[in-house]
């Protein structure tokens, strides 16, 4: 049978496209740009067109249509599906009919969910319970792929709370990490991110299980109103067994990853997975792409090299948490923090604390914000951009840099570290890829 995904190249589209090549469906897609993934995809069999969308790269015989949830309605491919009565699902609307034919466990909340996905996939897989896996990174332990292919009747997910998307989800066990200010544009408030989240925790079965971080107020508000089984996990005082087990053997540093790896802890004791082989296995988790992965670069006309570190952080909260993390693995190091903005419309709602988010770094750079193609609104990118930002974050007392084209950061900077400096490089759009540049 054959299928056709509209923005193949998106982190979660481009894993479901991957689920049904393994069912060996024949796969076809479409995306503006080409990247990794999709050549990945590629390799695997998926037939893609890069380019302008157009109807003609419908497949004849496609018999299902799944498309990313950034494509308009208007899309012709789109269009000239709906013209022929072909079935056609969101990437939401497709992940939750996959969540009813299995045992799923989704993981949600504001941060955290990638790295929390990867550690509940990993213990499942260490303990031999061989889980489907579709996460919003890249995996080094499966492949460096964001899609595990299981045999087992478990299903492990990151679910989404943009668009309120995981409401078309019907998990077993649900994890809620944090919740707090985000998507303002489709929320618009604190409240209704929390009614919305209840409303998601609903669709727990009677012998279900909720996973909540007890340290978190608004999960506890949430959860307040859940009559079924609840676990909860927490940081206790540093003498506690799990916290400091995971604090000497993790190998992410940060006190966010703690809490990460006691979410994944806390399912794999409500599945009876012997500690035993959780806490080895979240020993031995390496991380994924862009949650800090570190490398070195070599300071020319020096005998040194300096970290290197790259990071998916682009809400205020995790900015705060990478650079802490950055202080904890390299105490004696300057940091020069690197941020592109994700969104105008985040970058506006929450200008005040990405303003206070940087006040760990030495020396801070910006770079102009990253506009996401279908969910942009005109009259607010009038109202906020990067040198804004730079000014205000300069009246804390901040040495900051505002240079709008990224790809120029690099030579910037050779010019100014020396030893003991540290790069982080952050921000959820195209930024990293200054990396492969020092």
């Amino acid at each position: 049978m054959k299928i056709h995904f509209i923005g193949i190249g998106g982190i979660g589209v481009s894993a479901l496209a991957q689920h049904y090549l393994a069912r060996g469906w024949q796969v076809s897609g479409s995306d503006l740009t080409s990247s990794e993934i999709i050549r990945q995809l590629t390799d695997k069999g998926a037939e893609i067109r890069i380019g302008k969308h157009k109807a003609e790269n419908l497949p004849k015989e496609a018999v299902l249509v799944i498309y990313s949830p950034a494509v308009q309605k208007n899309n012709p491919e789109l269009k000239e599906a709906r013209r022929q009565k072909i079935k056609c699902q969101s990437y939401p609307e497709a992940l939750g009919e996959l969540t009813k034919k299995y045992f799923t466990i989704a993981v949600s909340g504001t941060h955290g969910k990638s790295t929390t996905t990867a550690m509940i996939g990993l213990l499942l897989t260490r303990a031999g319970l061989d889980p489907t896996i579709i996460v919003g990174t890249k995996i080094k332990e499966f492949g460096d792929s964001n899609y595990r292919e299981g045999k087992s009747k478990f299903l492990v997910i990151e679910a989404d709370e943009h668009l309120a998307s995981f409401l078309n989800y019907w998990p077993k066990i649900i994890v809620l990490t944090t919740v707090e200010k985000d998507h303002l544009d489709y929320y618009k408030n604190l409240e209704n991110i929390i009614r919305v989240f209840g409303e998601y925790i609903g669709h727990l079965p009677e012998d279900g299980f909720l996973i909540i971080n007890k340290n978190d107020q608004n999960i506890s508000k949430i959860a307040k109103k859940y009559r079924g089984r609840t676990r909860a996990y927490y940081l206790k005082n540093s003498g506690g067994r799990d916290v400091s087990f995971l604090k000497k053997t993790l190998r992410i540093p940060g006190e966010h990853n703690v809490y990460n790896a006691l979410a994944a802890l806390t399912v794999a004791r409500v599945l009876k997975i012997p500690d035993k082989i959780s806490f080895k296995a979240l020993s031995q988790y390496r991380g994924s792409w862009r949650r800090f992965e570190i490398k070195k670069y070599k300071i020319k006309n020096m005998d040194c090299s300096i970290p290197l570190i790259n990071d998916y952080a682009h809400h205020p909260t995790e900015i705060r948490a990478t650079i802490s993390a950055c202080r904890e693995k390299f105490p004696n190091h300057k940091i020069w923090a690197i941020f592109q903005p994700h969104q105008y419309q985040r970058t506006y709602y929450l200008f005040d604390d990405f303003v206070k988010a940087f006040d760990g770094a030495d020396e801070i750079i910006l770079c102009d914000i990253y506009d996401v193609a279908g969910r942009e609104e005109n009259k607010i990118s009038k109202k906020v951009d990067s040198e804004k930002l730079a000014k205000e974050i300069k009246k804390r007392d901040k040495k900051v840099y505002y240079i709008a084209d990224f790809k120029k950061i690099p030579k910037f900077l050779k010019k100014k570290l020396k030893r003991n400096d540290l790069v982080l490089i952050m921000g959820a759009g195209d930024i990293y890829e200054i990396a492969s540049n020092f």
